[in-house]
């Protein structure tokens, strides 16, 4: 599978109610545990006092990760992505922690 750089911000649409939201957010919660167990998921961040999400997501390639993992994800009609693809830099200190 490839790595990508996700970023996701959420706008709940005004006037959803509250408890609809709550419901969403905790579907989306055990969603993204599956997804961090089928290895789809490796790392999710929010930046410290802002509401958007940076994550590396792995998948096949961009369709799948749009289509099958992301568009998988409960709060997904609510969101919206910024997709970069990664690709492995000669000097990643993590390429030589996954060689041994």
């Amino acid at each position: 599978m490839k790595e990508f750089l996700v970023e996701l911000v959420t706008t709940v649409p005004e006037g959803t109610d509250p408890a609809e939201v709550d419901r969403i957010r905790a579907a989306e919660g055990l969603r993204a545990k599956e997804l961090a167990a089928d290895g789809h998921l490796v790392r999710l961040w929010r930046p410290v006092g802002e509401l958007r999400s940076i994550g590396v997501w792995c998948a096949d390639d961009e369709s799948e990760l749009r289509e099958k993992v992301l568009g998988s994800l409960p709060l997904w009609p609510w969101m919206t992505a910024t997709i970069t693809a990664l690709q492995s830099h000669p000097n990643d200190p993590g390429k030589a922690a996954t060689a041994l």
